[in-house]
């Protein structure tokens, strides 16, 4: 570890929250329907769907509009992969995607989830990266926004019965948030060296002599949503780390930027929305110590190298570089690693399998802790809120008292709900990651054995379930049984989890908002923070914690006792 590297984490992780407090403010604006600049054309969609973005959804509405339009999605993106080779901007000449795959990619990119059991520039044509994939980038993200504002809303005032019109906060974050900023973003990243083009690969001679094969296309703006969106399905198969799409530094440091600022904004726009900042800085302040937190663990453990590199003669000064790109060193691989996983975005400029056992580990837990630390953008915002009616339910059983956030009540119901909710990843992922453990078709995909086979199958299950997208790397992932299984995962991590918190929203926004009291419990400052912190770590780290010490806690102490597999 070095001072240089400390110094390059803490610069991206002010720029990130120097840029959300403003966006955040922003986003209330557009929440409220306040932003207007693009008025003609948000109202020429809604004169196009016969909506009137006026008309209020019940929680049963808006979860409804919500399913059906990424239904609409899943089908659409599923057709354009499977009739591929009949289809224009096609310059390989690519054919349509197996049917397997079809299903897990269009599944995957419909839950924000972006798991790529295949390479892009050799399986997908420019029509389906962009009229597909990018276009789904921007839908899963603004769908993820759209429900933390109605989820929002629900503790805004009493006795109400909408939670907002979905179509018109679908349409309005589309136009008003993510686009812009995509197309920024885009311009920027064409600036620094990432390609956007229409023209055919480039074959080139190398220094041997040989031929190589340059992939270009359309990258630089689907790479801006594929950040911005928290979606992380890269134009190129090795993603971030290759040198088209992370050329250098800096551009990895935008990326990690980009990736968490919408997330993070999020939290500003809770309390906008509430009224009451201090809320929203709470969660903010937990989200980014638990980032944090994991950046620095990853780094120290990549800086300590592992025994057999010191066995071998290799400095351990320069830490474990395998599967990292010096280009961007450690500091910047811990940190973008960190906040990939969550942020449950699923881009990677490391290869996850070469990290060191404690290394990898880290960004599986960052996962496996519910993908709110800060989450996907909307989906770690409302999956936050949950932990919190988790916490004040905790305080409200110490003292004796009816829980209480933001002066509505939390009572059996809508713990009930919380608590379906919060076991849809644990249920998910052991449980198909047991199953595939002892299934030879599944086994057979694993490059390894012993704790790290383990490690890699339950990464895989993990990501999924967590619509994180990440790959641990090692495993052959393009198979019937994992494409179907994964895509289950990915399916149940989405919607199964989002329908309990929508009833949640609708419950808790037909409450009255009772004033605080002096027996409320202040859930502003350090002590909720620190119970909420604990609360999630109890939650969602005990559930997984047999399948952790079977995994990379195994394999660290083989390595320390000289034991490889």
């Amino acid at each position: 570890m070095t001072l240089i590297g400390w110094a390059q984490i803490a610069l991206v992780l002010a720029a990130i929250v120097a840029a959300a407090i403003p966006l955040g403010r922003y986003v209330a604006l557009v929440a409220a329907g306040r932003a207007r600049w693009l008025r003609p054309v948000e109202t020429l969609f809604y004169r196009a769907g016969g909506i009137d973005p006026d008309a209020g959804q019940s929680w049963r509405g808006y979860a409804v509009a919500m399913l059906a339009v990424n239904a609409a999605g899943f089908l659409l993106l599923y057709l354009i992969l499977r009739l591929q080779g009949m289809l224009p901007l096609n310059p390989r000449g690519l054919d349509g995607i197996p049917p397997y795959l079809a299903f897990n990619t269009a599944v995957s990119f419909v839950a924000n989830t972006n798991w790529q059991a295949y390479s892009g520039e050799v399986a997908m044509s420019y029509f389906s990266q962009m009229a597909g994939l990018a276009v789904q980038n921007f839908l899963s993200a603004s769908t993820g926004i759209a429900l933390a504002l109605a989820v929002s809303r629900a503790f805004a005032r009493g006795g109400l019965q909408s939670l907002g019109n979905f179509w018109a906060d679908f349409t309005r974050i589309s136009l008003y948030v993510l686009l812009p900023m995509a197309v920024v973003l885009g311009l920027v990243f064409v600036a620094l060296g990432i390609p956007q083009s229409f023209a055919d690969y480039v074959s080139a001679t190398t220094l041997e002599g040989g031929t190589q094969l340059i992939p270009l296309g359309p990258a630089a703006f689907q790479i801006a949503i594929k950040h911005l969106g928290t979606n992380g399905g890269g134009f190129f198969g090795v993603n971030s780390l290759h040198p088209f799409e992370g050329p250098s530094a800096l551009v990895t440091a935008l990326q990690t930027w980009a990736q968490a600022v919408i997330p993070v904004a999020l939290c500003v726009t809770f309390g906008r929305i509430v009224g009451d900042a201090r809320q929203g800085r709470a969660l903010m302040l937990v989200m980014l110590g638990f980032l944090v937190a994991a950046t620095l663990a990853i780094y120290a453990a990549e800086a300590a190298g592992t025994p057999v590199m010191a066995a071998l003669g290799v400095d351990p000064a320069q830490g474990n570089m395998e599967g990292k790109d010096v280009r961007f060193g450690l500091a910047l691989a811990a940190l973008f690693t960190a906040t990939t996983t969550g942020a449950s975005c699923g881009a990677v400029n490391a290869m996850l399998s070469s990290f060191t056992p404690l290394g990898g580990m880290v960004p599986l837990f960052l996962i496996q802790l519910g993908e709110i630390l800060p989450g996907g953008v909307g989906s770690g915002l409302y999956g936050m809120l949950v932990f919190a009616l988790l916490a004040v339910f905790v305080a409200g059983l110490m003292v004796g008292r009816t829980p209480e956030y933001l002066g509505k009540k939390v009572q059996a119901r809508e713990i009930k709900l919380a608590m379906l909710a919060v076991l849809v990843l644990p249920a998910t992922i052991l449980g198909f990651t047991a199953v595939s453990m002892v299934l030879p078709a599944a086994v057979a995909s694993l490059a390894h054995a012993g704790p790290h086979g383990l490690t890699e199958m339950l990464y895989a299950y993990t990501s999924a379930a967590g619509n994180n997208g990440s790959a641990f790397g090692g495993l052959t992932a393009d198979t019937p049984w994992l494409n179907t299984t994964l895509g289950i995962a990915m399916l149940l991590g989405r919607f199964a989890y989002v329908v309990p918190v929508m009833a949640i929203a609708g419950s808790l926004a037909a409450k009255v908002k009772t004033p605080e009291g002096s027996g409320t419990l202040p859930t502003h400052g350090p002590l909720f923070a620190g119970l909420l912190a604990g609360v999630i770590l109890i939650l969602g780290g005990l559930q997984f914690l047999p399948s952790l010490a079977l995994g990379p806690l195994a394999e660290h102490f083989s390595m320390l006792a000289g034991k490889t597999f």
